[in-house]
């Protein structure tokens, strides 16, 4: 009898806790019910205001959107619903304090032509891994080996300009990219160069595409060069695979025995890293030449110091090679690269998405919703630098104010690259102020956005050597 009257008691004890917490949950208001969504506009329907955004100066786009609305707000681009912010603060409550809420995604359609294993789309152990994994081929140890290298190929871009009238974004491009396969692998890059170059240019023109996969379309055909990338780089795993050979690159990293990866999962993120080491260092090295172009003290005080080196007692007869420890003599240098990188802001914002609904500044950030924090807006507010749109390297003598100064972006996530861009950058500045002279034509003060920003036609110069 006491067993039942115990199994009674204990059934109607659970019965009871169960209505009870039914009826907090009817009756309680939740997040969604209580909080409101972020001021904004949605635009078209599927279209949104993706156009708006991707056809015009971003600058337009943010600053109108702020003023109107204020530091968060919502929109509705590639396919997505997003909040946009645009404060030190916020970007560092979603990169940083609460980036456990917010997981690295992009939209459906570029994880598609990156692949879904691609470092940029996860976050927790996977992510560790591969972020090891890459920085073990990027970090200054492993890439002060490849200096020689990277000057060679920045030697052989320069004389192959020498005399004509160049588009500088396509020529960086092929000068980033030949260093990006470089990094990635090694001395094979020679081999596969071509074959991977027409393969990943299809893939970019489709990058920003209407994700329609349908014969003749722009995301069709990059659709079809991401498979054939893939099947590239299976040949080059297996080849390595059959040699037996260590190799100190990144798929040499990727292909560690003990890390596990698929030969899926190494191609996504081969891939990946080509995407995110080439447009974006190629666009900066680009805006540097119209800057320095544009401020002749700035590119004398740069040429000087790269001159200095050149003249060093280190160098010695025709062997005037850089060294790792000279591309760390070069702090005017670096101070353009970093006023460049703030002034371009290439990378305008970068994509989160809400694993849950998330409350900030008294609105709802519902779960699903992409979160972009504004870097581009960050870098031009004049709270944090101050009179932003003039190009001046001086201000970085000081250390800017934390969170205001984010173009490799934050956080467990921030590009693990950066160092490597830096190199090639500060490498191929040091033969081109030294031993070349150029000459903008045409005009050269509009700017074109596809999708990041540049310079008008890519700014046309004519390079010669200095006598």
């Amino acid at each position: 009898m006491e067993f039942f009257s115990f199994c009674f008691l204990s059934f109607a004890s659970l019965l009871f806790i169960f209505l009870f917490t039914s009826l907090l949950k009817f009756f309680a208001p939740t997040i969604r019910q209580k909080l409101p969504l972020p001021p904004g506009t949605m635009g078209w329907p599927y279209i949104g205001e993706t156009f708006q955004l991707y056809s015009q100066n971003p600058n337009v786009f943010f600053s109108s959107k702020r003023k109107r609305f204020g530091s968060i707000f919502k929109t509705h681009i590639l396919g997505c619903p997003c909040v946009m912010i645009s404060s030190p603060e916020a970007a560092k409550f979603v990169l940083v304090t609460k980036s456990h809420l917010f997981k690295p995604t992009f939209p459906a359609s570029k994880e598609r032509m990156l692949g879904k294993e691609a470092i940029f789309f996860h976050q927790g152990s996977y992510h560790t891994k591969l972020r090891k994994l890459v920085l073990r081929a990027f970090l200054p140890e492993a890439i002060r080996n490849i200096v020689p290298d990277v000057e060679s190929h920045a030697n052989d871009c320069l004389k192959s300009w020498e005399g004509r009238l160049i588009n500088t974004f396509q020529e960086m491009k092929t000068y980033t990219f030949n260093v990006a396969l470089l990094s990635i692998l090694g001395k094979d890059e020679i081999l596969y160069r071509e074959d991977l170059k027409r393969c990943y240019y299809i893939l970019e023109q489709g990058y920003n595409s209407m994700p329609i996969n349908l014969p003749g379309t722009l995301f069709h055909k990059a659709m079809k060069a991401r498979k054939e990338l893939a099947q590239i780089l299976a040949k080059i795993i297996s080849t390595r695979r059959q040699m037996k050979l260590d190799h100190n690159d990144l798929l040499g990293s990727f292909m560690g025995d003990k890390e596990g990866l698929t030969d899926d999962q190494i191609a996504d993120n081969v891939i990946g890293v080509i995407f995110a080491a080439r447009d974006t260092t190629a666009s900066i090295l680009t805006w540097i030449l119209k800057f320095l172009g544009e401020n002749p003290s700035v590119l004398q005080a740069v040429t000087e110091e790269q001159e200095a080196i050149m003249r060093s007692e280190e160098k010695c007869g025709d062997d005037q090679s850089l060294t790792w420890a000279d591309t760390k003599k070069m702090p005017m240098t670096s101070r353009v690269i970093q006023e460049t990188l703030r002034v371009a802001s290439i990378l305008s914002f970068t994509f989160r998405e809400a694993v849950e609904d998330v409350e900030y500044e008294g609105y709802l950030i519902p779960k699903g919703w992409k979160v972009l924090p504004l870097f581009r807006n960050i870098h031009h507010s004049p709270e944090n630098f101050p009179d932003p749109e003039k190009f001046d390297p001086s201000r970085f003598e000081a250390a800017p104010k934390p969170n205001t100064f984010m173009p490799f972006g934050n956080g467990t996530h921030s590009c693990p690259g950066n160092e490597l861009a830096k190199l090639e950058i500060l490498v191929l500045l040091h033969h081109l102020t030294t031993k070349y002279r150029w000459s903008m034509v045409g005009t050269n003060n509009g700017i074109q956005y596809a999708p990041f920003p540049l310079p008008q036609n890519g700014l046309p110069i004519i390079l010669s050597r200095k006598s």
